[in-house]
């Protein structure tokens, strides 16, 4: 049986090792990356709290002794349903049975303007890049006379109040105490407002309301201005517009506010649901096609306790490989008694700082916050990075940045041009 599987995130990268050196199975991982990126942690590679390496790990070394999965680095151009190709900008790949595992990227709901200006985090190449961002503004900001325009170096607007723009404006928020101060004396870092906009009426929405208010102090505990029931309507690079509210100058926004699922072209639109998800029945299966799945971000299963699908996280993407693996082996053996998908919730987590996380467990049920909570999320956080030298560096930089209230990796990478002949002849003079 050959499968090719689109995508190696969390879901695609489970579900190959999974069919690793089994036999009966000739397997095809298509990944535009040659990494395996750690998402939950792309923000702290943002805050220059951890190296881009650290939560990158080569698929090529997953399958190093592999005798069955091959890696294949290639963009999905549009798949072939009827003639069961994938096309790829590196050729066609035939198929006997395909796993949709692309995952989802950033939704800017339409808005030109805000695709163009806002800084999205859903690649390790985008957390570099706000990185890089914010580092420059504040250079920038050093040698700034204008009031005006200092103030817009100096604000930062985070877009979006879920696990990840909480866990941003927290970290920025540390920033601001600990280090920032320390590297640009200069700097009235009073005069630093940090924003986050939520369109809900809390943050966290997905958690109890409990939960919520325990974020909504902490970050109000680190300075970070919170906007609820705020809406954007316009970024154009210099000031971020809100819906029946003041305009904030910033030269950053970081948008957390939505995501949509990737899907390859040439599927049927009445298969597509909400959120740009291709609609798969109980065992993953894609509504009306025989011989193709998805799992993960990219799935839309719907049923009664999951009316718009599975929650979007790792844990369910890891969870439909696993059954997806018990599926095709029963259908290799030729059995007719499949097992249908049903979601473990093993509960949410999110850290909003130094000391300060939230964290909520559904059996038993347990919610409760603070430093019990964050050492919590960074015990697990730990355990799921691929690899241990990954484990042993992630592990080495929190414990660095602990002790020193320091981060070591605020580094500015970039290409500067040669000087011109005539610069170059002023410059012999």
């Amino acid at each position: 049986m050959k499968i090719v599987i689109a995508g190696g995130g969390f879901g695609g990268l489970r579900l190959a090792r999974l069919l690793n050196n089994r036999p009966g199975y000739d397997v095809v991982l298509i990944e535009r990356f040659n990494y395996h990126q750690f998402q939950p942690l792309f923000y702290q590679v943002a805050t220059a709290g951890l190296d881009a390496s650290n939560i990158s790990f080569p698929l090529r070394k997953v399958f190093q002794k592999s005798k069955n999965v091959r890696i294949r680095l290639a963009t999905i151009l549009q798949v072939d349903t009827q003639q069961k190709l994938v096309i790829t900008d590196r050729g066609n790949i035939s198929y006997d049975l395909l796993v949709v595992a692309t995952g989802a990227g950033t939704n800017f709901f339409g808005n030109q303007s805000l695709a163009e200006h806002a800084l999205s985090m859903k690649t390790t190449v985008e957390a570099l890049q706000i990185r890089h961002r914010l580092m420059e503004n504040f250079e920038l900001a050093v040698t700034e006379t204008d009031p005006a325009k200092l103030s817009r170096l100096m604000n930062i607007v985070i877009v979006g109040g879920g696990p990840t723009g909480v866990e941003v404006s927290g970290a920025i928020a540390d920033m601001k105490k600990y280090v920032l101060p320390k590297d640009y004396p200069e700097l009235d870092f009073s005069r630093m407002n940090i924003y986050l906009v939520e369109g809900t009426e809390r943050v966290l929405a997905a958690m109890s309301r409990g939960s919520s208010g325990r974020a909504l102090r902490y970050l109000n505990k680190l300075g970070v201005r919170v906007l609820t029931n705020s809406q954007v309507v316009n970024y154009n690079g210099t000031t971020l517009e809100l819906k029946d509210q003041d305009p904030i100058p910033t030269a950053t926004v970081i948008w957390a506010a939505g995501i949509k699922g990737h899907i390859p072209s040439g599927f049927d639109k009445t298969s597509i649901r909400r959120g740009n998800r291709l609609a798969v029945n109980e065992w993953n299966q894609v509504t009306g096609l025989q011989d193709v799945y998805a799992i993960g971000d990219v799935a839309a299963m719907q049923s009664d306790a999951f009316p718009n699908g599975h929650p979007q996280v790792a844990p369910a993407a890891i969870q439909q490989a696993e059954n997806l693996a018990i599926i095709l082996e029963k259908l290799r053996r030729g059995e007719n008694h499949l097992q249908p998908f049903k979601y473990r919730d093993k509960g949410a987590m999110a850290t909003v700082g130094r000391n300060l996380a939230v964290v909520e467990m559904p059996k038993p049920q347990l919610t409760f916050g603070g430093f019990p909570a964050w050492l919590v999320w960074m015990a697990l956080h730990l355990m799921l990075i691929l690899g241990v030298k990954n484990r042993l560096f992630v592990f080495l930089n929190w414990l660095y940045n602990y002790l020193t209230y320091d981060q070591s990796l605020r580094l500015i990478f970039k290409e500067f041009s040669h000087p011109t002949s005539a610069t170059r002849r002023v410059e012999e003079r």
